[in-house]
């Protein structure tokens, strides 16, 4: 077996690994790059010709850096199947068709901008609607803990990550001369105790692992105090009469800030206050979890019995439009405004901060991982001033950044996954990506303390035989 890493290698975004035998070659997630826009333009453009000519692609979870580049993919040839879990297969039919549109309307925008400067310019989407369509095709639905055959030497199995809505780490088994080997993808790993899912499965040890090191070198706030420190900046924002955005993603952390809103209403923790969904995206996701009850906790299910209202607060209102989206920025009122995208890269999130960062009343809420040179990292590092849509922007409103939120293992979630899996089995190899150099190095560190297993700190375009 042969094992190349090409994204999320040094990076935490544009997952991408291939998995090679003599007769098979396997992607492991096939993410979009996110970063610096003329990087992130050229490296999502070209995809390896190992990537479009492998068999299958193995997908961890619908998170856009670890499924996005799959309609480019099938756009450029590759025919094979794609295996994912049922609530992945539902959430990515979601996901890849908004990222799509967004493709679809950056390209539109440049183009129109360039011809405003009087240059000729023709911008091309990275891939259309048509094309996410098109890809759904050869999604494949496999339940978590099913083995599934790949060919006669190779199956693998989902086990649950514990991380969103129908993750799954990818255990691989390679017969070979009467010999198995094991290798396990962790995908993006998860916590344990956090609100909506189960905690993260423990597969019965691996030869060889590939883990995520987002967090390989800090520890997450308490996830239970983190309702606390939103009441407190929803009571600043009535008493300035400001507005608290909140840059979401609109997978998972949508939906746990919804439920966290509405449990601090019943508990009377919170005023009631107009709550705006503005993103459509973050509704239909929604919508895909109230399908998928089977991914809960004990918890969420009790309540899913009890018939509660999942994911609603008592003013909520789900934004569809623009010119609605347009007409809550110039509200003068306090509210509470949940939109895309997380690291406000994308989506409504830059108009409503374009409109609202160089007022003083209003708090921007920053309550998921911010990576490296995009405008949600600029605003957590204190930048007073921001580029949105070519203009500057003074950033005169309060910055808050809640870690606690995170659905990523912690330092310490990670080394006790990897000394409990090490326990069942010896591992040879642990090697880290989905991760900045610095935490992984951290991580690194610790782990060689811990395991006499080889520890690894790939980069992209490096490969390794195992």
């Amino acid at each position: 077996m042969r094992i190349r890493f090409f994204g999320a290698a040094g990076t935490v975004t544009g997952s991408l690994h291939q998995l090679q035998t003599e007769s098979i070659s396997l992607l492991l997630d096939c993410g979009l790059y996110q970063g610096r826009r003329a990087e992130s333009f050229e490296r999502n453009r070209n995809l390896p010709d190992f990537a479009i000519g492998a068999d299958a692609v193995v997908l961890s979870h619908a998170h856009i850096d670890h499924c996005g580049n799959i309609p480019s993919l099938v756009k450029r040839g590759f025919r094979g199947n794609i295996y994912m879990t049922p609530a992945t297969r539902d959430l990515a039919a979601v996901m890849l068709q908004d990222s799509a549109e967004i493709q679809e309307q950056d390209a539109a925008f440049l183009g129109k901008r360039a011809r405003k400067q009087g240059r000729e310019a023709s911008y091309e989407a990275l891939y259309t609607v048509q094309d996410a369509v098109k890809s759904l095709d050869q999604f494949v639905s496999v339940g978590y803990r099913r083995e599934f055959p790949l060919n006669r030497e190779m199956s693998f199995q989902f086990f649950d990550a514990g991380h969103i809505l129908g993750s799954a780490m990818v255990m691989l088994r390679f017969q070979h001369r009467g010999e198995e080997t094991r290798l396990l993808f962790s995908g993006d790993l998860g916590r344990r105790n956090m609100p909506i899912l189960r905690d993260p499965d423990l597969p019965d040890g691996a030869d060889y692992l590939i883990l995520e090191s987002t967090y390989g070198d800090r520890s997450h706030e308490a996830r239970d105090a983190m309702d606390g420190k939103i009441a407190a900046e929803i009571e600043r924002i009535v008493n300035t009469r400001g507005k608290l955005y909140i840059p979401s993603f609109a997978l998972e952390r949508a939906q746990e800030i919804l439920l966290s809103l509405h449990r601090l209403e019943m508990a009377g923790r919170i005023p009631i206050l107009p709550v705006y969904l503005d993103s459509p995206l973050a509704t239909r996701v929604t919508d895909v979890f109230r399908l998928h009850p089977e991914c809960f906790d004990a918890e969420l299910q009790r309540e899913v019995s009890a018939r509660n209202a999942l994911f609603r607060t008592e003013q909520l209102s789900s934004v569809h439009d623009a010119q609605e989206s347009r007409r809550i920025m110039a509200l003068d009122e306090s509210a509470i405004i949940i939109a895309g995208s997380g690291m406000c890269e994308n989506g409504r999130i830059r108009h409503h901060l374009a409109w609202g960062l160089s007022d003083v009343r209003n708090t921007v809420l920053l309550v998921g991982f911010q990576a490296a040179e995009t405008l949600g990292r600029k605003l957590k590092e204190g930048a007073r001033q921001v580029r949105i849509f070519g203009e500057d922007q003074r950033v005169d409103a309060r910055i808050v950044s809640l870690d606690g939120f995170s659905a990523h293992a912690d330092r310490e979630d990670l080394i006790e996954f990897v000394e409990r899996l090490n326990e069942r089995r010896p591992l040879r190899r642990v090697f880290l990506v989905h991760g900045e150099d610095q935490a992984r190095r951290a991580l690194k560190d610790s782990l060689r303390q811990r395991i006499p297993a080889e520890i690894l700190a790939p980069q992209s375009g490096e490969a390794f035989e195992l």
